[in-house]
């Protein structure tokens, strides 16, 4: 058995939800299709997908081995496209898109420095908090955070974590006080980003087992923005209370003009990942993008400090 093609077949098969399809993608009968997906659970010993008449879905140990595959077959294309495009020097438009929190704090400062070790290249930078379409849009590589929806079929690559961290300016702290504990926010004003799931509530939870369980905290929101550079405005004008991602906040608390409240509790955090449409036969302009990239945050699982 081919190991490498029975996951590339697996692979398709999950992306197109069918055997038939999966194989007039490949280019091969859907008896190939059929023994492939046979031979590869007697070699694991276990089912990946239940096959119903109308549907395919995958079983729990299919998702992980999904995972896992993916990943290998990325690194192998990736491992063939570097052996074919390292002759080739990186130029033309690199279209870049950002959501602004990250572009803004953490990306932009980085541009420069790519711009100078591949001069040919001109980079064409997008920074919007709505979430784009890469493929309908022409756009070569986004990033986006992990509140926002990144449609399957992408290559994601996670890049880093960063805690949420709530803070409210010294004014704003001797005008209203500081707040007593968690549950005392709820008697503050809070400036609030206008997502659904917090509007309300702020989720809170203690380290080391202070809180087990993630408990809200009512809040009463003066300010509602889907624009972290709004809400970052109105704190340090001091209208009151907001949470970020440490990655946002700069020289804000470095400097003073913001305080860090309650380090002792987890309210939370936000990865960002590095995402393009694939990694096959990438140009020689987005590949060097994306290992450059990626060279800069070489610790993905650990919180990200201040910028």
């Amino acid at each position: 058995m081919d190991r490498l093609q029975s996951m590339r077949i697996f692979s398709k098969v999950v992306e197109l939800g069918s055997f038939a399809r999966a194989a007039l993608s490949l280019e091969v009968s859907n008896a190939v299709v059929t023994r492939y997906m046979a031979d590869l659970e007697t070699h694991l010993g276990t089912r990946l997908l239940n096959r119903t008449t109308r549907k395919l879905s995958l079983t729990e140990t299919g998702q992980i081995y999904l995972e896992r595959v993916r990943q290998i077959l990325a690194d192998v294309d990736d491992a063939d496209a570097v052996a074919s495009f390292s002759a080739k020097k990186p130029s033309g438009t690199l279209r870049i898109y950002s959501h602004p929190g990250f572009g803004k704090t953490q990306l932009a400062p980085l541009l420069p420095r790519f711009a100078k070790e591949f001069p040919d290249v001109v980079l064409d930078v997008r920074i919007s908090d709505r979430t784009v379409d890469l493929v309908e849009e022409g756009i070569d590589v986004g990033f986006f955070l992990n509140l926002q929806k990144i449609d399957a079929s992408m290559i994601a690559r996670k890049l880093a974590t960063s805690e949420v961290m709530l803070c409210a300016s010294p004014q704003y702290l001797k005008q209203y006080g500081v707040p007593k504990d968690a549950d005392d926010v709820s008697n503050h004003k809070c400036l609030n980003f206008g997502y659904d799931f917090m509007r309300d509530n702020w989720m809170v939870q203690g380290r080391k087992g202070a809180l087990p369980e993630p408990r809200p905290i009512p809040i009463h929101s003066c300010v509602i923005s889907n624009n972290a550079d709004v809400l970052r405005v109105c704190a340090l004008a001091g209208m009151g209370l907001v949470l970020r991602p440490s990655f946002t906040l700069g020289d804000d608390l470095i400097s003073g003009r913001l305080v860090r409240l309650f380090p002792e509790y987890s309210l939370g955090e936000v990865s960002v990942s590095m995402v393009y449409p694939s990694r096959r036969l990438l140009s020689a302009k987005v590949r060097n993008f994306v290992n450059f990239v990626s060279d800069q945050f070489p610790h993905p699982e650990s919180y990200m400090w201040l910028s």
